[in-house]
């Protein structure tokens, strides 16, 4: 796969717009552990393999557990996400799918249920920047850093 273009410095100003709403999103006040929710499910969804490693990455930093990252693709059927993340997955799915999905009551009312309308307000603009890095990343086909495999001892 190829790189089409630098969307990083083919537009700055774009770029900074996009980064400005990051870094409210950072600093909203949203917990850690929710905002990795948030931009891996939605990577996951996009097919942004630039955004889901850099998001395994950060997370794994931050002290998220292997299974908790791993079974983000699979929330549904795991045990490991308690209620509060469900009803966030949930609208992670609802909102990025949202042509699909028209974001039902029922997954409405279970984001309702454990966050403030603030929170939910809050929460659902972190959704749509992720959703424009994802196609700022898969639209221009940015690439992820390949690792290197740790030699055999």
């Amino acid at each position: 796969m190829q790189q089409r273009l630098n969307f990083f410095t083919a537009s700055q100003e774009a770029y900074n717009a996009v980064k400005n709403l990051e870094i409210y999103v950072q600093q909203c006040g949203l917990e850690r552990r929710h905002i990795h929710l948030i931009k891996l499910r939605a990577s996951i969804l996009n097919h942004c393999a630039y955004c889901i490693d850099m998001h395994v990455k950060e997370s794994r930093h931050d002290g998220l557990s292997e299974q908790w990252i791993n079974l983000i693709s699979a929330w549904e059927e795991s045990p490991i996400y308690d209620e509060k993340e469900r009803a966030l997955l949930a609208w992670v799915d609802a909102v990025t799918l949202v042509a699909d999905s028209h974001v039902p009551a029922n997954v409405y009312e279970g984001l309702k249920a454990h966050f403030t309308e603030e929170e939910m307000v809050k929460i659902t603009v972190a959704i749509g920047v992720i959703n424009v890095w994802n196609r700022l990343c898969v639209g221009f086909r940015a690439l992820h850093p390949v690792d290197q495999p740790a030699k055999a001892a």
